[in-house]
């Protein structure tokens, strides 16, 4: 058994786990490796927000994104999702990751790339855009994976897997995981706000985010698990993850999560995949740990991973987690309704 915390990421601890060094955890779980050359990731989600009679036109923005990613510099793995948000606009979100920061910021500044999204056709095309880019170093992000195959999202553009690792099965792993936690509280500073454009009137919108905004994503595969697997996600885990997701979309505000969007995946005709996963951005990971630890949406969730965890082989549970300094982000809505993701939260001077 090994730390989360590879190796190369380690260093004199001013501040505890929260176990001891003897703690053995219930059951086996991974996290993703990457070599010593990969120090900071760029994690875009790129958005087109349409009402249902402009999905072909939403559609056709996904494909010219997800075409654009074949470029020189383009993202080492990218998903496709949908989510239907509680003002009833439908999204289409592009997820790329990418293992150098230099290499994103090459593509995105390309000529063709930053046309595209500069130019004043987004503003008078009919749909809705947004641009939600994270940087986290290497040393800001953790994964967990109950599988040790094809792993999803940032995992796919580390090098490996880990062998079993400690820091899981309490609460508080999600942050011991984290490498800069062995220094850092990773508090934030500063706040949300506008800085250019006027969300209730649409057009560009440009946001300034702050330190260790925390984002997680947290996702289920069931594209091969059998009919009881599935039955077991279905009807046992999907209905608290449901309402848990539902809770931090509408309510959320109160308890420091800026955004909250349960997302399906789909494929470039905008088909519904067997593949899942929440997209959350908070205030701080504090604010993430305490609505995980102590609100019953939560807890229902927890409990229920834990007790069907053990039992898995097909069906395929993960998350990552990340802070990020508020220079590396990037906040940007087009057209988008004023609760959209992080602009419902974000003050205006």
């Amino acid at each position: 058994m090994e730390s989360a915390i590879d190796q190369h990421l380690k260093c004199p601890r001013t501040l505890s786990r929260r176990v001891g060094d003897d703690y053995q955890p219930p059951f086996p779980m991974w996290v993703g490796r990457a070599d010593a050359t990969l120090t900071q990731v760029t994690m875009a989600y790129l958005g087109i927000q349409f009402k249902e009679e402009k999905r072909a036109d939403a559609l056709q923005a996904m494909r010219h994104i997800v075409s654009s990613f074949a470029l020189p510099d383009g993202p080492g793995n990218h998903d496709m999702s949908y989510h239907l948000d509680n003002q009833g606009y439908g999204n289409f979100i592009v997820v790329g990751y990418w293992r150098d920061a230099g290499r994103y910021c090459r593509w995105m500044r390309s000529p063709d790339v930053a046309g595209w999204w500069d130019s004043d056709a987004r503003l008078a095309d009919g749909v809705g855009y947004f641009r939600e880019i994270f940087s986290p170093r290497a040393e800001q992000f953790e994964t967990l994976y109950a599988f040790k195959e094809d792993l999803p999202g940032v995992g796919a553009v580390m090098d490996r897997i880990s062998d079993d690792i400690e820091e899981h099965g309490y609460w508080g792993s999600m942050r011991d995981r984290i490498p800069a936690s062995q220094v850092d509280r990773m508090r934030p500073s500063g706040q949300l706000e506008v800085i250019s454009g006027e969300p209730a009137k649409g057009g560009r919108v440009r946001l300034k985010g702050h330190d260790n905004i925390a984002l997680i994503r947290s996702g289920q595969d069931w594209v091969d698990a059998d009919a009881q697997e599935r039955a077991l996600y279905f009807n046992e885990m999907l209905p608290p993850l449901q309402d848990g997701m539902d809770f931090l979309r509408d309510q959320g505000k109160e308890i420091g999560c800026y955004s909250n969007r349960f997302v399906r995946n789909v494929d470039l005709e905008g088909n519904l995949l067997d593949i899942a996963y929440d997209i959350g951005h908070w205030r701080s990971l504090d604010l993430l740990e305490r609505w995980a630890e102590s609100h019953p949406t939560h807890l229902r969730i927890f409990t229920t991973f834990f007790k069907v965890v053990t039992g898995l082989k097909k069906l395929r549970l993960y998350h990552e987690v990340s802070v990020s300094d508020g220079a590396t982000q990037w906040l940007e809505y087009i057209n988008c309704h004023p609760q959209t993701g992080m602009l419902r939260d974000a003050k205006t001077s």
